[in-house]
């Protein structure tokens, strides 16, 4: 399990495709973006918000 990210930092983040919100998956260390299906993970605590690096979601 993953430290929590600031409420704060959680507030100002968004998806760098869709510009939503970003949900955190504490427990697989990444952020959620449900409207580009995408998950961007956190590594030492600092989300990586390339869409690069981001883990493509499987539909629901």
């Amino acid at each position: 399990m993953t430290a929590a990210i600031d409420p704060e930092l959680l507030a100002i983040l968004v998806c760098p495709v869709t510009r939503t919100p970003l949900r955190h998956d504490r427990v697989a260390g990444e952020l959620i973006s449900d409207a580009a299906g995408l998950a961007y993970p956190i590594r030492d605590g600092v989300p990586v918000m390339l869409v690069e690096e981001a883990r493509r979601l499987a539909p629901a």
